[in-house]
């Protein structure tokens, strides 16, 4: 007797690919998942790096008047990675001479040394005190400082309340997954946020922040997945000063 081979029949071969189907549309959810939680990872140790950056150029840059205070770095405000080279001959008032043209750019990331970008390929936006910038007094603990004028973070847009962090000399943000408003490596910038609170973070010289939870598209704050760091005050004086500031 003569046994014939039997094939699948075109039935069975697409409940097969049916199954497949579902296995990989089941795994491919939490791949992506997965990818999406390291480069937030990747990019909060970022922030922290861009941080300790700013630290140790403090630590490292004194003022020229002789009292060898420490000083923070400008922000880069045409993208090339470098700080901005500070006013001179503008004498006394809120931009005191020898501190930053303005308060806000991107991470000056050849100076300093830092990652150029965050994990989606943005720049990092760097906000400054813009009186901590000034290298010809510096500052110290004992400096005459208006904290009020300074950055605060909240967690809704127009800071009221005040209810992450107060009067803190500098802002880290990084745009997020989405990357609304962000600048990147290409230069280009990106269509804007549809949110007030990624918008806030995107604003000029702004005094108020936005830190919070992410949130979907739709929800009732909108969308957000900015990713914020900042720099207590007091933390920067005994960092940059560790046997204390003149």
């Amino acid at each position: 007797m003569i046994k014939t081979a039997r094939g699948f029949t075109l039935i069975e071969m697409a409940i097969v690919l049916i199954i497949i189907t579902i296995l990989i549309g089941g795994l491919a959810v939490p791949l992506s998942t997965q990818i999406q939680a390291r480069r937030i990872a990747e990019t909060n140790k970022t922030l922290e790096e861009a941080k300790e950056a700013i630290i140790g150029y403090a630590m490292t840059h004194k003022s020229t008047d002789g009292n060898q205070r420490p000083y923070l770095p400008c922000p880069d405000t045409d993208g090339d990675g470098r700080e901005e080279a500070r006013v001179t001959g503008m004498g006394t008032g809120p931009e005191l001479d020898g501190s930053c043209p303005q308060s806000f750019g991107f991470f000056p990331w050849v100076d300093l040394g830092g990652a150029a970008h965050d994990a989606w390929g943005n720049r990092l936006r760097y906000v400054v005190t813009r009186k901590l910038t000034n290298r010809i007094s510096g500052f110290s603990s004992s400096t005459d400082l208006n904290t009020g004028a300074w950055k605060n973070i909240a967690s809704s847009n127009g800071c009221a309340p005040v209810n992450v962090a107060a009067g803190v000399p500098l802002v880290l943000v990084s745009h997020g997954p989405n990357g609304w408003g962000a600048r990147n490596i290409n230069g280009n910038t990106l269509a804007a946020p549809s949110s007030a609170d990624e918008n806030e973070n995107l604003l000029g010289d702004n005094a108020c922040y936005v830190a919070r939870a992410p949130s979907k598209p739709g929800s009732a704050g909108g969308e957000f997945d900015d990713l914020v760091t900042w720099l207590p005050f007091g933390l920067l004086v005994s960092r940059a000063c560790p046997a204390g500031c003149p």
